[in-house]
């Protein structure tokens, strides 16, 4: 190995060749999970303003709508690419590409006063998506193994933490200034955490190579757009229309030829055989069931909380007050991080997925009988967010735990890809039956009480199946760096030998 590449990682200060030493493990971690916070802001921006969408961009609401839809699909399909494009190219360069298109939808989104603008603005918002996964892969690469459980814990959870913070700032915001003081504030958090991971986060030299599947990812596209776009709008088409039976079929066999044509060639986007292995495809199927659990909180809660008093169960508050009282979620699922990176390293992240499960399972069950005040729903979104915050924890080290560090950003993307998918098809479920449990209030159709409680049975027992799927992961395996911590005799590193390559 070359004499600048064998130089051990020195605590910050300049090297005897003048340059300046990789910033320190709590640097990185602080600024990758800050860009994970940025990011997750961008899905719950928009909501303090969906109802006044049609009129904001004078559309109709049908139309309006696909301002929250582009974003989803986008980040459905950027995911995987870009998580394959780290692996193969680098995951800093990636991940500040991520967020450059962050900052650009952002700026977009604020100069837009119609339709068309405002839904590429969001696709482009929804193609940072992928910064989260290739944070945790860079986390791999740049960290000593003893730190790796704890700041991978804490970058996966900061997808709930900035939803969760980000709801009453938006609302905030919303309430008191012009609607695209929302985006222009979105643009300005994400050109600092583009300025941080820049100056801040080195690049690894932990690469595949190869050739970018082109065929793959367009296959890949297709059959992804054309499923959740039927799963998102099948209720305003109807279940049985042509168009959304002609989406899942088209879906079903573009994914079942891609599927063949991925095995077929020598460097795929998705290696299917790695996935295929036990701990990575029962990981992915206990994360689909996960991210259905979880949607019912996001839906139920802010329900419950805005629906007027005079329903009997609504408690008529506000956007404001709605982010308010899930805004401690946020803050739970952060304290629980190394929590989870804890009991993994003493159990494996196996157990800690399955406590996760069955913490939201009972937070759900208790949502049932608990419901009709704010306090109890702080509750309840407090004790979910303990048990995402252990689950999400334990994820991305199962994962890795399963692949070679070459392919971490590929796999923790498909992880994330697996939670969406779910968390997809629970808002459909959820939409079906709150949508057939009614009540009537003041000539208008609404959800009934007894809908939510159904809708939170379901979620309890979506957790449960994810606690049942992850019993069957293998047994305990290590999660380590991608290189090997320096002997005693070296240096403290910051990192491992990758640390030390020079930025892309």
């Amino acid at each position: 190995m070359p004499d600048a590449l064998a130089q051990p990682a020195g605590s910050g200060q300049s090297t005897a060749s003048g340059e300046s030493a990789p910033p320190k493990p709590n640097v990185v971690v602080a600024v990758l999970a800050f860009a994970g916070i940025v990011v997750s802001l961008m899905q719950t921006v928009v909501i303090p303003i969906i109802p006044k969408l049609p009129t904001l961009l004078n559309a109709t609401a049908a139309d309006a709508a696909w301002a929250i839809t582009a974003t989803l699909l986008a980040a459905a399909v950027a995911t995987p690419v870009v998580g394959r494009l780290g692996d193969m190219y680098g995951k800093r360069r990636m991940l500040l590409f991520s967020l450059v298109l962050l900052v650009c939808g952002s700026v977009l989104c604020a100069l837009s006063d119609s339709l068309t603008p405002m839904i590429v603005g969001r696709v482009l918002q929804g193609l940072a998506a992928g910064v989260i996964p290739l944070g945790i892969s860079i986390m791999r690469d740049e960290l000593p193994a003893e730190r790796l459980g704890t700041a991978t814990a804490m970058m996966s959870a900061s997808l709930g933490i900035g939803g969760a913070l980000g709801l009453p700032a938006a609302a905030l915001i919303a309430d008191n200034f012009d609607w695209h003081a929302l985006f222009w504030t979105s643009a300005v958090i994400g050109a600092l955490g583009t300025a941080l991971v820049f100056l801040l986060v080195p690049e690894s030299k932990v690469r595949t190579g190869g050739r970018f599947d082109v065929v793959g990812a367009v296959g890949m596209a297709v059959g992804l757009v054309c499923l959740l776009l039927a799963i998102s709008k099948g209720a305003d088409w109807g279940w049985g229309s042509g168009t959304t039976l002609g989406l899942l079929i088209t879906a079903v066999a573009v994914l079942a030829g891609w599927g063949r044509y991925e095995l077929r060639i020598a460097e795929p986007l998705v290696d299917l055989r790695a996935t295929a292995r036990r701990q990575v495809l029962v990981t992915n199927i206990a994360s689909m069931a996960f991210g259905f659990s979880m949607f019912a909180m996001s839906l139920v809660l802010p329900q419950l909380l805005q629906l007027p008093e005079a329903t009997g169960y609504g408690l008529g508050k506000s956007m404001l007050a709605v982010g308010l009282v899930m805004a401690p979620q946020g803050l739970v699922m952060m304290a629980c991080a190394p929590i989870s990176a804890a009991l993994s390293a003493a159990k494996g992240p196996k157990i800690t997925l399955m406590i996760g499960a069955l913490i939201v399972s009972a937070g759900y069950a208790l949502n049932i009988v608990m419901m009709s005040e704010v306090w109890q729903l702080v509750v309840v979104s407090c004790i979910i967010g303990a048990g995402v915050g252990f689950a999400y924890g334990a994820m991305p080290s199962l994962i890795m735990g399963a692949v070679d560090p070459s392919e971490t950003a590929a796999a923790n993307s498909l992880n994330t890809l697996m939670r969406s998918i779910g968390t997809s098809t629970a808002s459909a479920v959820a939409g079906v039956i709150l949508a057939q449990m009614v009540t009537d209030f003041g000539g208008h159709a609404l959800p009934s009480e007894n809908g939510f409680k159904v809708v939170m049975a379901v979620g309890a027992g979506a957790a449960l199946i994810s606690f049942a799927v992850a019993s069957l992961i293998p047994g305990r395996r290590p999660l380590t760096a991608a290189h090997p911590a320096p002997d005693d005799t070296a240096e403290p590193a910051t990192a491992s030998d990758a640390a030390t390559a020079p930025r892309a």
